[in-house]
């Protein structure tokens, strides 16, 4: 396994690419998208466990969306059981999986404690437990504190397990070394993942605009949440797609086990 070292400009060819591909097959990477949130929002119904396990089973349904990117560049249906890849490809990859999902539980189980420290748990109870929090109580300066030492905790988790799933399930790499490698992927890749985050960012602040603007045409601010709830999931769905580019680009490998989509030019 190499890693690649690719320019800045990488970034946008990500987005185009996860964009292009998903006008492929849109009604099959929307569905599965919507699957991937639907079994993620019962689990939460749970209380406590049901986040937690939600939070184990992230990175292996993660891989299943970039396995469903992966089966449209081959010009085939990604059919619903592409979601199982992550537990389907033998005893040894299905453990390390596992082992990877509840790293990630971990991690993010331990930012939640560390931002406890400052508003005393509200921002952790709120996510874990749920239940609803007084408007004040959100604008307390202990909870605004919270959320944002939350928010800044977890970029370093996102980079740790940006790749993992896909080197353990394509790769074969130990669930901890995977961090390891993902992390060194990310930084020697900075400034593509820079420009791949904002042009993202900025894709999504536009489809905001349009939909304020189409609202205030039809004179009905009530059509802004219906109409931004499904627009904004689809987005999601693209920007799920282009995940696997930024996989594919930054690792090569003699074997093949993740071919390369034809070449795109960035223009």
């Amino acid at each position: 396994m190499k890693l690649n070292i690719v320019p800045a400009r990488t970034g946008v060819l990500w987005f185009k690419l996860g964009v292009r591909t998903f006008f492929k097959q849109p009604l099959a990477l929307s569905g599965l998208f919507f699957m991937f949130m639907a079994v993620m929002s019962v689990l939460t119904l749970i209380p406590v466990i049901g986040n937690v396990l939600a939070l184990a089973l992230l990175p292996g349904a993660t891989l299943g969306l970039m396995a469903a990117t992966e089966e449209t560049t081959k010009g085939k249906f990604p059919m619903p059981t592409v979601l199982l890849s992550a537990f389907k490809a033998g005893r040894q990859q299905l453990r390390a999986m596992l082992v990877l999902g509840l790293l990630y539980a971990a991690g993010f189980l331990l930012v939640l404690a560390i931002s406890a420290t400052l508003d005393g748990g509200k921002f952790a109870h709120l996510y874990l437990i749920g239940g609803s929090m007084s408007a004040e109580t959100l604008q307390e300066s202990d909870f605004e504190s919270a959320v944002l030492l939350a928010m800044l905790l977890y970029m370093p988790l996102s980079l740790l397990f940006w790749h993992a799933p896909a080197l353990v399930h394509w790769h074969g790499v130990a669930p901890v070394k995977s961090l390891f490698f993902s992390m060194v992927a990310c930084l020697r890749n900075f400034w593509a993942f820079t420009v791949y985050s904002l042009v993202w960012l900025g894709a999504f602040i536009a489809m905001g605009m349009v939909v304020a603007v189409i609202a205030a045409v039809i004179g009905s601010p009530e059509a802004v949440s219906g109409i931004m709830f499904p627009v904004a999931m689809l987005m999601a769905a693209m920007f799920f797609t282009s995940i696997y580019f930024s996989f594919r680009d930054c690792f090569d490998d003699s074997t093949n086990l993740v071919p390369k989509a034809p070449a795109d030019p960035v223009g």
